[in-house]
């Protein structure tokens, strides 16, 4: 095997691992040119971390799903330190969007971290779409454009390197990519229209990145997913609308497209279609020898020319490039603190109606809607752990989804009740719930963490989204 060759594969290869410091594997593969490392919650990240990669391979592509809101992998334990798109996009301030990308990048800076795959730029048509919701800044192309630039301008204001996706929009879909492939139904007129514009928005503030949706779009292709279609990828995103940095793929052990073929057949496909960079969530050292067997298999067959391979592996460089040239941002970043621009957010876009507040420990009974594959597994609502901050001994009762109230009579029936759902305008259940809550407490607080449901109860509070601010902010509000 050409050394040559299998230093160009392993470039374009950017796999997750189990585990909190790198494998003896993959710091051998660094020291071999690996491009990539992308890292999630469970390898507890930390700048030590960060390090041990960059030891073996100081040009590294460390990437990182850091959108504020729901999808945080710095801070899953405690809530984001920001709200999500949704609240930034209720708000509607762009300079208070950048001012939140900025202290995201801030943070990831300090760890040493090169991309963030963050801003999601989807246009959330589809009020029943179970993965995008509150991840997207809304439902208006507009709006989803200003932000979606706004939050590319902060991040890479401070030396990171910025990821729009899901392109070409993962917005307008009932199917999450994770599970299965979603199928947008959209002419090509109504995605130049709606879906393509935050793409060309973002393309024209300098994204660095944008990463694929496995998405069936048969306006584009009817017959390959966008991440393996050079339709959607190279006719589209490199000719149309001039997009010249580097595509990455949604992670491809996705169900959308790893149900289609192995992983270095998918890999081989992304590459030829026109993707730089091969995400992995988490592979082990035999799943990487495949997959890089499989891309120089592939050129020396004749399936992946050569030269695609080199300019793939040319563009994860000149990111990698882009980030050392960019130091001095980064130290000018990290003195710039602005810590109360996420609260500020957070308070801001709280909608609420009814007067109702509360002046000592209530019960709250948490709705546990089950939240998207992208968001960490016990991503905490903060909203109980916010309000016992402001009244100790707040009680809390889980709820299941799909399962009964409690009794809400007897000792609870002394206490005020707060319910704490998500996403009710996607979920009937969700609001049945809340029906039979005000049915039989018509005190009843309702709030919901995403994307809400018609008022109901005493009291309506919609924080749009998840994270640590953005229960504080309600907490607030409720004992004003």
């Amino acid at each position: 095997m050409s050394r040559d060759l299998y230093r160009l594969a392993l470039a374009v290869l950017h796999p997750g691992f189990e585990g909190t410091s790198a494998p003896d594997w993959l710091r051998r593969a660094l020291g071999e040119g690996l491009g990539g490392v992308v890292l999630f919650a469970r390898n507890a990240i930390g700048a030590e971390l960060v390090r041990e990669l960059r030891a073996e391979n100081p040009g590294v592509v460390v990437a990182i799903d850091e959108e504020g809101g729901t999808v945080t992998r710095l801070e899953v334990r405690s809530g984001s330190s920001f709200p999500g798109n949704r609240a930034l996009g209720v708000v509607d301030d762009a300079d208070l969007t950048e001012r939140v990308g900025r202290q995201i990048g801030r943070m990831l800076a300090e760890l040493d971290i090169t991309l963030d795959y963050a801003p999601s730029v989807d246009v959330n048509a589809n009020p029943a779409n179970p993965v995008i919701g509150v991840r997207s800044f809304g439902p208006e192309p507009d709006l989803v454009a200003r932000h979606g630039a706004a939050f590319v301008r902060g991040v890479q204001g401070a030396g990171v390197a910025a990821c729009a996706k899901h392109f070409p929009g993962h917005g307008d879909t009932v199917t999450d990519s994770h599970l299965a492939l979603p199928t947008v139904a959209a002419s090509r007129e109504e995605l130049l229209a709606r879906d393509l514009p935050p793409f060309r928005a973002v393309i024209d503030a300098g994204v660095r990145a944008v990463m694929t949706g496995h998405l069936l779009v048969p306006a584009l292709d009817p017959d390959a997913p966008a991440t393996l279609s050079r339709a959607a990828l190279t006719d589209l995103l490199r000719d149309e609308l001039g997009f010249g940095g580097m595509v990455v793929t949604d992670a491809i052990e996705m169900r959308a497209v790893a149900a289609m073929a192995s992983p270095g057949e998918i890999a081989v496909r992304a590459l030829a279609a026109g993707a730089d960079a091969i995400c992995v969530g988490v592979v082990t050292e035999d799943g990487l020898r495949e997959l890089t067997g499989a891309v120089v298999a592939a050129v020396r067959d004749g399936v992946l020319p050569e030269d695609r391979l080199a300019e793939a592996a040319g563009r994860v460089r000149a990111l990698s490039d882009w980030y050392a040239a960019r130091a001095g941002l980064r130290e000018r970043a990290r003195a710039d603190l602005d810590p109360g621009a996420g609260l500020e957010a957070a308070r801001a876009a709280l909608t609420t109606t009814g007067t109702a507040a509360l002046d000592r420990a209530p019960l709250v009974v948490e709705v546990n809607t089950r939240l998207s594959q992208a968001v960490d597994p016990g991503t905490p609502t903060g909203i109980t752990a916010a309000l016992a901050a402001l009244l100790p001994n707040t009680d809390l009762v889980r709820m299941e989804p799909g399962g009964e109230l409690p009794d809400l009579g007897g000792p609870r029936a002394d206490r005020p009740l707060v319910l704490v759902v998500h996403d009710a305008a996607r979920h009937a259940w969700v609001r049945d719930t809340v029906e039979k809550a005000v049915a039989a407490r018509p005190d009843t607080i309702v709030v919901d963490t995403g994307i809400p449901g018609p008022p109901a109860g005493a009291a309506h509070v919609a924080t749009h989204g998840i994270s640590r601010v953005s229960a504080q902010a309600a907490a607030e509000w409720l004992t004003r």
